[in-house]
């Protein structure tokens, strides 16, 4: 790639040809969680936050009734920062002067004028549209006076609060970087790969870091495998992708026997989200929103097509990992994320822990430097699924610079098709692999109690009568 092009995919800001795309889609901005005052006391008495996304500075704020405000931080009048404001109930004051702003941005008073004075009648400071789904608060950027596509109806999103959780962290490098190892087919079989197996008993789908070493669907010889030891024994993935109304389908086939071969099909969805197969019956969707050129907070949606989920158990889990209230991991580059060279010798291909992978992809990414030169770099086959995403990503920045609609969930008349989608890991035969994840899929849609009516048929696949392109805890990045 080169440097003009590696600046262009990068740099997100309110005047960037990359910021203007992401701009086109709804992004995460916090999740319900942080406004909880049992897991941050401030939260008890003041329910205002500060927050960075797209390089832009934001108060975000809920009233009496539970509604949101996301406003820009800097106050209508001369500028100073909302996140200070005090919180009245029914909005927020500016400690400066006094003025104050509802949830959607109307001036409601301006106490230091004359009485009589209708200067806050023609005050409105700009606000931004809030939607609250699965546990997280998302907020569209686009320009003033244009309305939000609408929001897709996938999986995470359709199930209900009693089957989803939602966690966030930081990661101290671009978005770009971080959604590019979340969506490599490849690189499981080495970063995340355990030197040995525990027996599968006792693993539960909820367990920090303790999904990947879940079973895949499917058995060898009657034996159910572990992801971690498929992944390591098999280690040269046949990928391909497909284009869809979201984005791509990716799929790593890996043959183990002349009869059976290991199949994963994952989705990325454009411009930084992917969502992957945990077990069976839990998936996982995360995106990845730009807090600045070299910033990134991950958003991780569980969602499970059995039981529901047990949240507080989950949140611990990750506590072990994670601090509030920012959700800044507690592993990083100021203590080389934990590595430790002894591990990397006899358990881990890392050397990073077996409780946590999430850290593994962290290493992944920090590791690169906050803004990937890539330049530098030196792609292979099995970077195909990288390299087609940037093509896609620098296709659509042409098209926004050009007046046109971004592509996927920000084009409205796709939103019937964002539905979805869908995901599979697990030992097949080797000869009907296509038919057979379909059928799995079935199973585990007619299985759950909230998506018992299907979704439309997945795509065809490569053998199933479609050309696939060719081409050029876990709570992140499996891939």
């Amino acid at each position: 790639m080169r440097a003009e092009q590696n600046e262009l995919v990068t740099r997100i800001g309110p005047a960037t040809a990359c910021g203007a795309v992401l701009r086109s889609y709804w992004q995460p901005i916090a999740l319900v969680d942080e406004f909880n005052p049992l897991l941050d006391a401030r939260m008890a008495s003041r329910k205002v936050k500060a927050v960075r996304v797209l390089g832009e500075d934001f108060v975000l704020f809920r009233d009496q009734a539970g509604a949101y405000g996301l406003l820009d931080r800097g106050c209508a009048h001369r500028g100073a920062d909302l996140s200070f404001g005090r919180d009245e109930g029914d909005g927020i004051r500016c400690p400066f002067h006094g003025w104050k702003y509802d949830v959607n941005g109307r001036c409601t008073d301006t106490p230091g004028e004359p009485a009589g004075s209708k200067l806050c009648d023609r005050i409105h400071a700009r606000s931004y549209p809030v939607i609250e789904r699965s546990g997280i608060l998302f907020g569209w950027f686009g320009a003033e006076g244009t309305s939000p596509p609408p929001f897709p109806e996938f999986d995470c999103f359709a199930a209900p609060a009693t089957h989803t959780f939602a966690f966030k962290g930081l990661w101290n490098a671009n978005w770009l970087q971080c959604f590019e190892v979340g969506i490599d087919p490849a690189h499981p079989s080495f970063l995340h790969r355990f030197l040995n197996d525990e027996a599968l008993e006792g693993i539960g789908d909820n367990a920090a870091g303790k999904q990947f070493r879940s079973a895949s669907a499917g058995t060898v010889g009657g034996e159910h495998w572990p992801m971690t030891r498929i992944m390591r024994e098999f280690h040269k993935p046949e990928i391909s992708y497909q284009p869809t109304p979201w984005g791509m389908q990716l799929t790593a086939l890996r043959p183990m026997t002349d009869e059976l071969t290991h199949v994963r099909i994952t989705q990325a969805i454009f411009p930084h989200t992917f969502v992957i197969p945990l077990s069976e019956t839990l998936t996982i969707s995360q995106m990845h929103v730009p807090v600045d050129d070299t910033h990134t907070y991950w958003y991780s949606i569980f969602t499970s097509f059995a039981g529901p989920v047990d949240k507080e158990a989950m949140r611990e889990q990750r506590l072990k990992y994670i601090s509030l209230p920012d959700y800044i991991p507690k592993s990083g580059r100021h203590n080389n994320w934990g590595f430790n060279a002894d591990e990397q010798r006899k358990q881990t291909y890392l050397g990073m822990g077996e409780d946590d992978i999430n850290v593994h992809d962290q290493w992944a990414v920090e590791s690169m430097g906050t803004i990937q030169d890539r330049t530098k770099e030196h792609l292979g086959t099995s970077d195909k699924v990288i390299m087609a995403n940037r093509r896609m990503l620098l296709e659509a920045i042409k098209t926004v610079q050009a007046g046109g609609v971004a592509p996927g969930v920000a084009d409205a008349s796709q939103a019937a098709a964002m539905v979805g989608p869908d995901t599979v890991d697990g030992i097949a035969p080797a000869g009907t692999w296509g038919a057979w994840w379909k059928e799995q899929v079935l199973v585990k849609r007619q299985s759950a109690p909230w998506a018992a009516d299907p979704h439309p048929s997945p795509l065809p696949h490569a053998g199933e009568g479609a050309d696939a392109v060719s081409s050029p805890l876990p709570l992140a990045g499996e891939g």
